[in-house]
């Protein structure tokens, strides 16, 4: 869908057009479904951010701005879902660890050790933000230099330097080096 359609279908989404909500639905639902998956690493969940998105894009229809890319814009919100529901289920298990190990209090061992401990890497990874797991991700998979890291993803060197970094540190915490 181009730019100019995807604003008229915005514009009529202002004026309560259902029918322009189903027309982006269906030409950029394998769009948001695919950068929602990478995020949340699970399809159930992916599904249900989807679904969620499509209905958070019809209340937000009046704040989009056309020509500043309607797929970027599209991207960050599907990917600020993903991160949302993954902080959310974060909370909900670091709580229910917490809850029970507090029954068990005469362990020597803490809340934070035994939740570290119980972390796989893909967990560890999933605390990275987007952008960090990616320069993780091209880095130590991919073994390429941050130079190469920044042509592709056209940021600046520091920028990716410092985005390695801080992921670096985040997954030392987790237990990782």
């Amino acid at each position: 869908m181009e730019e100019k359609q995807f604003s008229a279908c915005m514009q009529r989404m202002k004026s309560g057009d259902k029918g322009a909500l189903h027309e982006v639905y269906e030409a950029y639902i394998g769009y948001i479904y695919t950068i929602v998956l990478q995020t949340v690493s699970n399809r159930e969940d992916a599904e249900d951010v989807t679904s969620e998105f499509f209905m958070k894009l019809w209340r937000l229809a009046d704040t989009y701005h056309e020509g500043n890319g309607h797929r970027a814009w599209m991207a960050a919100i599907a990917r600020n879902m993903a991160v949302d529901l993954l902080r959310k289920t974060k909370r909900e298990v670091l709580t229910e660890d917490f809850t029970d190990t507090e029954a068990e209090s005469a362990s020597d061992v803490s809340v934070e050790q035994e939740v570290i401990s119980d972390m796989s890497m893909r967990q560890a990874l999933d605390t990275l933000k987007t952008n960090e797991r990616e320069v993780v991700h091209l880095k130590i998979m991919g073994d390429m230099t941050f130079q190469e890291i920044a042509d592709i993803l056209k940021v600046p060197l520091g920028t990716v330097t410092w985005r390695y970094q801080n992921a670096i540190k985040k997954l030392r915490r987790c237990g990782y080096e």
